[in-house]
Parts: structure tokens; C-alpha cells; sequence
């Protein structure tokens, strides 16, 4: 790619980033990488009564978590500057004046309540009121008013707005990357309004100049922008500007495959669909995050980036430079994609196989105030016998509890299965074969009981069964002789004796 690639992750500062915006940051930051380009972050606050404190850190704070950092955005890089649209609004009323003098814009003076009006005049008669060519000269603005009642109107502070002039009778032949060529008639299309009354540009108007502003190369958003394509593409046309390229991506549907994912989905299935925890500033409320659930900045990356994107290849793991080196956004897909809970755990599941076991040992550790005392290297060595088992680190305490802890019971249906005549009687000369044992290894305390069954010609099972209830408390856990073997021999025995008292 010849020229200089530069993209954008603009997002709203209205609240949390949903797993939807984060996977457009990510298209945004693979598509830079692979092109060698820029990846920047601006903050498109012009909404302020939207704005929600504390949105705006943690949007850089996913990011960051993610592994997917801006380039080039607010304190950081501020070549372009500045980053945040409400520290711009001084730019944007020169361009909407620019439209107006070339009369691709211009004000339109109508009221809340008349435009109401016709909205339910239109409603009424089974129609709907679009403000367009059709009837634009009839109601109070630039094009219908004399210059004269126009000027008295700005003169007398009358409020207005700054509408685009939609054209008549044409067709616009717009590119889409993903989508392909796309055909609009515009006798459809509304004059969007592009400056507000309060003195602040609208997204449409915003964007475009900040995109242009910025050296934009290529705009890589949400499905749900793609019927703004066409005013867009007509107020680069209007400013006699370069647009950049266009792609749409896919919506991430539900996990049944109906509608856009959503909160409610999360809170209804038990998973998050924020990278990080939200606390909501004015409720209080508390939503998941993927980071507070136990799940690895890596497989979070790794899921979202195959929802719309597929390879074409039969792999499925990627670390982020596989990513970079193998994105293309002609191999995205251009129907949405399902959001799969099961699969988002799949993936968390090989990237804890891939985590050092001192790493997981320390999050253990801190987790656990039982564990404050243990040595970490022999929380390493249960971590290692039990990870391959678990899915998040939340998950160790249960699979691993009986390296730190005696049971204090057994589970009432693996009693029924372990216990029968004469296990007592096995369990006390067990006590005798242990004491005797070389505990310095496994395969020596291994090679002493398996030993003496084989010698007493007893059935496995009637002896290794009621052994691992008695060390554990169910018939879990990894290999006996390795938990023999960790807590030691004489844990081992004060267990077994245990267990024969209770039974």
C-alpha cells in the first residue's frame, strides 16, 4: 500500500467500551500495524450532555489492557491535536460557513414544535416527514426566505441550525471495502443537519473535518454508520476533499444469532461485554469486566478478532503479531457475527495453558488469604498439576483445595461408590504400607502401595478409590500419588486416619 496509512478508534465518552467498540479498535490497530501506519485515538465528546466522567480514562485504559494502545491521540503523539472534539469546536462553524457560501448547506430557521408538527401530520396520514427537496421551500430557511429576512433573522439572534443540501435526481456510486460498491438514489436521503443551535457541529459535520484534518487514510467503523456513508461521502465532495477509504464492519449478534449483543445479553447469560469492570458514576452499579472475570488480555484479542474476520485457514490461535501479519479486511465478513460465550472460555482455556506457572501462582496467591503463607514454589507445583483443568484462575481453589487444606467431609455420593466391606480394614494396613514408604519421590510412594495391592491380589479400585476420598474429599484431583506425594507422607497418613474415624 503506497500511501500513509493512518486510522482512527473514535468513540463517545458516554460510558463504558463495549466488546463491540473494542473490536473496531482492534480492525483500526491490525490494519495500521500490518500497513506499517498510525493508530489514533479521538475522544467525539460534542454531545456533552452525554458525557460521562470517567469514560474517556477508561477507554484508554481497555485499550492499553488489551494490548492495542493508540499511537497517537490525547497526550500522546499530538501532531494533529487537539484530540478530543468539545477542545475543537472553534474549528468546525469556518466549514459549515464554507458550505453555506457554496450552497451545498444552508440555515434553516424552523422550530422544535413545527417540525414536530409535521412529524405527526406525516405520522397521521401513514407517511414519513423527511426534511429534503420535496419540501425544503416550504418551510422557514435560507432557500425558501429572501436574503433579506434571512440576514434580519442572524441579526436578531434568531436560533438555527445548518442543514446539508441533499441533491435532487441523482445517483451516488459510493466504495465500500468490505461491502463493495454500493448505489444510493438520493431523492432518499435527508439534508442532515450539521451544525446545532448551541453552537456545536453534529457527528456528521465533526468527523468529516477532523478525518480530513487528521490525514485520515482509511475509516474503519461500525456497521451501523454505513447509511451515513452517503452524506459523508458528499461533504468530502462538497469541500472538493480526497475521502479516505471506507469499511463497515459487521454487528456482533446475540449468541443467538438475533440482534445486536447487548448488556442485557451479558447480565442474562453470566458474561461480560466490557473488557474492563464499569462503575456507573451516578447509580453506582457495577458491570463485568472480561479482566475482573479471569480472562487473558490474549484471548480476549484473539476471540473478537474472529468475530467478522476469518483467516481463511484452519487456525484458530493467533498471538497479536500472527494478527497483524495475517489481517485483511477483504477477508472480513460482511454479515454479522455471533457472539459465542462458550468459545470466548476456549480460548481463555489454551491461553492459561500458555501462562508461566509462577505468573498464576502470584494471581493464586493474591486471591487466596489462605495461601499468604504457602511458599509460592509449592503453589507452582500444584498450579502445575491442575491448570490443565482450569479455564480461569478463579477456577485453581476448587481443583486444588486439598493441597492446602484436610477435608473435613466427603461427598455423600463418591462415599457410596468408594466404600464397601472391609475398607476399613484396607485403610488401616494402607497406614502401615505408607509409614513404610520412601516418600522422596513419587514413583516411590507409587511403586510401595501399588506394591502391596498387587501383592495382597486386591482390586485397584477398592483401595484407590476410598485412598482419594480420603485425601481430597471427592473423587477428584490429579494423580493420588502426586497428591500424596505434595502434601507428604505424613499428611497423607493424618488423613487416611481421618477418614477412618468418620466412616
Amino acid at each position: 500500500m503506497s500511501q500513509n496509512v493512518r486510522v482512527r478508534f473514535a468513540p463517545s465518552p458516554t460510558g463504558p467500551l463495549h466488546i463491540g467498540g473494542v473490536r473496531t479498535a482492534l480492525f483500526n490497530y491490525l490494519f495500521a500495524k500490518k500497513h506499517k501506519g498510525t493508530f489514533v485515538l479521538r475522544i467525539e465528546d460534542t454531545d456533552q450532555n452525554r458525557y460521562v466522567e470517567g469514560a474517556e480514562d477508561y477507554i484508554i485504559n481497555a485499550l492499553n489492557w488489551c494490548g492495542i494502545p493508540f499511537d497517537e491521540g490525547v497526550g500522546k503523539n499530538e501532531k494533529f491535536g487537539p484530540y478530543r472534539q468539545s477542545e475543537r469546536k472553534h474549528l468546525y462553524k469556518q466549514y459549515a460557513d464554507q458550505l453555506i457560501a457554496s450552497g451545498n448547506a444552508y440555515y434553516a430557521f424552523d422550530t422544535a414544535e413545527t417540525l414536530d408538527f409535521h412529524r405527526k401530520d406525516h405520522e397521521a396520514k401513514g407517511k414519513t416527514f423527511i426534511y429534503n427537496w420535496h419540501n425544503r421551500l416550504k418551510l422557514s430557511n435560507s432557500l425558501s426566505l429572501s436574503n433579506e429576512d434571512v440576514q434580519a433573522k442572524l441579526d436578531n439572534g434568531d436560533d438555527y441550525v445548518i442543514r446539508f443540501k441533499s441533491p435532487q435526481d441523482e445517483t451516488l456510486h459510493l466504495k465500500d471495502i468490505i461491502r463493495g460498491d454500493i448505489k444510493i438514489d438520493t431523492n432518499i436521503l435527508d439534508d442532515k443537519v450539521l451544525f446545532k443551535s448551541d453552537g456545536m457541529p453534529t457527528y456528521h459535520l465533526a468527523n468529516i473535518v477532523d478525518d480530513h484534518l487528521m490525514e485520515i487514510s482509511h475509516v474503519i467503523r461500525g456497521e451501523e454508520w454505513l447509511p451515513s456513508l452517503a452524506l459523508h461521502q458528499q461533504l468530502y465532495d462538497a469541500f472538493g476533499w480526497q475521502a479516505p477509504e471506507f469499511a463497515h464492519l459487521p454487528l456482533i449478534l446475540k449468541p443467538t444469532g438475533k440482534g445486536k449483543l447487548s448488556k442485557r445479553d451479558g447480565d442474562k447469560l453470566g458474561f461480560p461485554v466490557f473488557p474492563l469492570e464499569w462503575t456507573d458514576p451516578k447509580t453506582g452499579d457495577i458491570a463485568r469486566g472480561y479482566k475482573e472475570d479471569g480472562y487473558f488480555a490474549e484471548a480476549v484479542i484473539n476471540f473478537l478478532a474472529f468475530l467478522g474476520w476469518n483467516p481463511g485457514t484452519e487456525q484458530e490461535i493467533f498471538s497479536l503479531n500472527e494478527l497483524v501479519a495475517s489481517f485483511d479486511l477483504e477477508k472480513v465478513n460482511k454479515s454479522g457475527a455471533r457472539f459465542d460465550p462458550d468459545k470466548t472460555k476456549w480460548f481463555n482455556h489454551h491461553y492459561m495453558q500458555e501462562q508461566s506457572n509462577s505468573n498464576l501462582a502470584e494471581a493464586f496467591k493474591n486471591s487466596h488469604e489462605e495461601l499468604a503463607d504457602i511458599d509460592s514454589s509449592y503453589i507452582e507445583m500444584v498450579i502445575a498439576l491442575v491448570k490443565e483443568r482450569a479455564t480461569f484462575v478463579s477456577d485453581f481453589w476448587n481443583l486444588s483445595h486439598f493441597f492446602f487444606i484436610a477435608p473435613t467431609s466427603y461427598d455423600e455420593k463418591a462415599s457410596k461408590k468408594a466404600l464397601k466391606d472391609g475398607t476399613k480394614e484396607l485403610m488401616e494396613e494402607l497406614i502401615a504400607v505408607v509409614e513404610a514408604a520412601d516418600d522422596s519421590s513419587k514413583d516411590d510412594l507409587q511403586n510401595a502401595v501399588k506394591g502391596w495391592i498387587t501383592f495382597k491380589d486386591i482390586g485397584f479400585g477398592k483401595v484407590m478409590m476410598p485412598l482419594r476420598l480420603a485425601l481430597v474429599g471427592a473423587l477428584q484431583g490429579p494423580d493420588v500419588f502426586d497428591i500424596m506425594f505434595m502434601i507428604g507422607k505424613n499428611e497423607s497418613i493424618k488423613r487416611i486416619k481421618h477418614f477412618i474415624e468418620t466412616i
